[in-house]
């Protein structure tokens, strides 16, 4: 199981997710398709990562959000 899609279920599922992130469930789905978060979550514009983190955290399912960016991030190629 991927990081994100493993830290979207501790946070209480896709709808949940998404509810928490503010996007649609659809953008979570985009999400999980590509295997990484979105960009903005690199350039400082979202702190999706952090909200996922507390809900889960909440739960009683924590991990660490710098794991999530860590692990979600889109790997760079070699040209």
């Amino acid at each position: 199981m991927s990081a994100l899609k493993e830290s979207i279920n501790k946070a209480g599922g896709v709808a949940n997710a998404a509810t928490i992130c503010e996007v649609s469930q659809r953008a979570i789905y985009k999400w999980l398709t590509a295997g990484v978060l979105p960009r903005t979550e690199y350039t400082g514009e979202t702190d999706y990562a952090l909200r996922l983190a507390e809900a889960a955290a909440e739960r009683g399912n924590p991990f660490d959000a710098t794991w999530l960016l860590a692990e979600a991030s889109p790997k760079k190629s070699v040209a």
